[in-house]
């Protein structure tokens, strides 16, 4: 049943439906829901702010806006959650070779907006890094179970020295950060039984979506790769779908194994944005509305850049903080 609620519009006082925000987090360990939920709605909050809608900045927090759900599924990750893979604490070899793929494009992206002849910090990581991709390539898996996986976290630990990564604890070593990024092949992995992971992370994300009312969709990281194939699956509309840091555009990666192919933007979506910032290396540059075909309505991806001021980038909450970002969500969710 639709949620309603008397609202002023035009001089009268009127019914409106109340309109669905969801959250879609990305890669990283065990998450609390609520805790999430309050923070990424602080972050759009402060970004509101900034965008000239402080009077909905109360209404956006207070939940009086929309009703707003932080989508989690990170339990189905964990040894005691996992499905259809090994626990959080190894890889097996089809995943430690999507890694190495994913870290391959990482730096391939890193060594372009940082070539090697500005001496920067950033290019030196870049040519570090390039260095241990070689080698791990020019290896063998003879050298004993678990050498290809520990040459992978010489290359995570490398990357870790980037000034945006130092600055957070969300990955305190390079073994974590290794083992974050294979949730992303472990989500994307069709094999089998190995499968019904990717399938109980949409079932989680869609769990309570109502088709009657409106709908906002903000995805992140790997959460915009689950949401992407969620919106495919989902019968209602979708007002606005906001992509954050998102891994899409890394074609040889993680385009060629969405579902449905080839990829094109969800028929149900009214409007898409994507943002990303040229220091988070998880996101690849702004390909999608080359790469993701528009729908059927001719709805495609509308990429912005964004600059953090040399903060960690790849977290939502950043993201959210910028007024070009928070300031179209909040126009969505307005009567």
């Amino acid at each position: 049943m639709a949620c309603t609620e008397l609202r002023w519009g035009k001089g009268l006082l009127v019914a409106t439906v109340k309109p669905q925000l969801v959250f879609v987090h990305g890669i990283g360990g065990l998450r609390d829901a609520e805790t999430e939920r309050r923070q990424w709605l602080r972050a759009l909050a402060t970004g509101a702010r900034a965008a000239g809608h402080a009077e909905s900045v109360s209404a956006l927090t207070q939940g009086w806006l929309a009703d707003a759900r932080f989508a989690d599924y990170s339990a189905l990750f964990t040894p005691r959650g996992a499905q259809g893979g090994p626990s959080a604490g190894e890889l097996d070899p089809s995943e430690e070779e999507f890694v190495a793929r994913l870290l391959d494009a990482m730096v391939e992206e890193l060594a372009e907006r940082f070539p090697p002849e500005t001496g920067s910090r950033e290019a030196r990581v870049a040519g570090q890094a390039r260095h241990h991709l070689d080698a791990l390539a020019s290896g063998s898996r003879a050298q004993g179970p678990g050498e290809f996986g520990r040459r992978l976290v010489w290359v995570t630990t490398t990357l870790l020295q980037l000034p945006g990564l130092r600055q957070t604890a969300q990955w305190l070593n390079g073994q974590a950060f290794a083992l974050h990024l294979a949730q992303v092949a472990r989500y994307l992995n069709r094999q089998g039984d190995k499968a019904a992971l990717g399938a109980a992370v949409r079932s989680r994300v869609l769990d309570g979506w109502d088709p009657s009312r409106p709908l906002v969709v903000v995805a992140h990281s790997l959460g915009t790769v689950v949401a992407y194939e969620a919106l495919h699956e989902y019968e209602g509309p979708v007002d606005l779908w906001v992509t954050l840091g998102s891994p899409l555009a890394l074609g040889g990666v993680v385009l060629q194994r969405l579902v449905p192919r080839p990829p094109s933007c969800p028929e149900n979506v009214g409007a898409w944005l994507n943002f990303w910032d040229r220091d988070d290396v998880i996101a690849g540059r702004p390909r999608l509305a080359d790469w993701i075909a528009p729908s059927g309505r001719g709805v495609k991806a509308e990429t912005a850049p964004v600059r953090s001021a040399g903060l960690w980038t790849h977290t939502a909450t950043t993201y959210l903080e910028h007024a070009e970002v928070a300031g179209p969500i909040v126009q969505a969710l307005l009567p």
